[in-house]
């Protein structure tokens, strides 16, 4: 991949992670489905670690496995969770979307999902504009004629 490419790949991937990221808020300040805001700080959180991987130049597996993607970035990078945190917030990337054998999510861990996934949001921006990404150029809006 080029170096133009990637930073467009870079930029749609953290575009992604910030929408879905708004998505998990706006789920938990309305109060409704904490399931649904879980799994959408967790996509957050994939999408963000995959900007920087792929920001590097860096082949990742299609996996939703945070603490796995973590490990594949430089070994003395923080993404601002601890490991922890990183398997609990990816415990969401399936299992909110079946019924199954696991309790439901509740207020609590949609609270907790989604402040970690901010943290890692945040963490990997910030990255990503300390190596030259303008954040204000994937913010842009599309032309109608795009749309």
């Amino acid at each position: 991949m080029s170096d133009p490419e990637r930073i467009e790949e870079t930029g749609r991937w953290i575009r992604f992670a910030r929408e879905d990221l708004e998505i998990a808020e706006l789920i938990l300040e309305q109060g409704s489905v904490p399931r649904a805001a879980c799994f959408n700080a967790q996509q957050a959180a994939e999408k963000a670690l995959k900007a920087l991987l792929i920001a590097r130049d860096k082949d990742f597996p299609k996996t939703h496995e945070l603490f796995g993607l973590s490990r594949l970035l430089p070994e003395d990078f923080d993404v601002g969770v601890t490991d922890e945190e990183l398997v609990s917030l990816g415990k969401w990337a399936v299992q909110p979307r079946y019924p199954g054998d696991l309790p439901d999510a509740t207020r609590e861990d949609a609270r907790a999902a989604v402040k970690q996934a901010r943290v890692i949001f945040e963490t990997a921006l910030k990255d990503l504009e300390d190596h030259g990404y303008d954040q204000k150029e994937e913010r842009d809006e599309p032309d109608e004629e795009d749309a």
